[in-house]
């Protein structure tokens, strides 16, 4: 394909897009022809992806890092502005010993 300068200017993105998709790119300018080529062999986008370490495994994983007892801290916050203060582990243990000691 062998577009002049404006037409160029006005679609770079596409024509740029073209010539990435392997198809042909000639621009005209002032009498002279320029090829839109892309540098080197086409490469994934999948393939530029940097991996990034989110949570560090060789220190143990959630337990060791504080980041557990901080994320129960703020679900439980959560649930005790949305549904009130949250049921402790003793009543719930007392609650269920008791229902047990009750059945004949």
């Amino acid at each position: 394909m062998e577009v002049p300068i404006t037409q160029f200017r006005r679609d770079i993105f596409s024509l740029v897009n073209q010539a990435f998709d392997g198809s042909e790119v000639w621009v005209t300018h002032k009498g002279r022809r320029f090829k839109v080529v892309p540098e080197g062999k086409p490469v994934s986008k999948l393939s530029r992806i940097t991996p990034m370490d989110v949570i560090n495994y060789e220190a143990g994983g959630l337990e060791n890092t504080g980041l557990l007892e901080e994320m129960t801290r703020e679900w439980e916050a959560d649930w005790e502005r949305d549904f009130g203060p949250a049921p402790s582990a003793r009543a719930a243990a007392e609650d269920a010993a008791g229902k047990a000691s009750a059945k004949p």
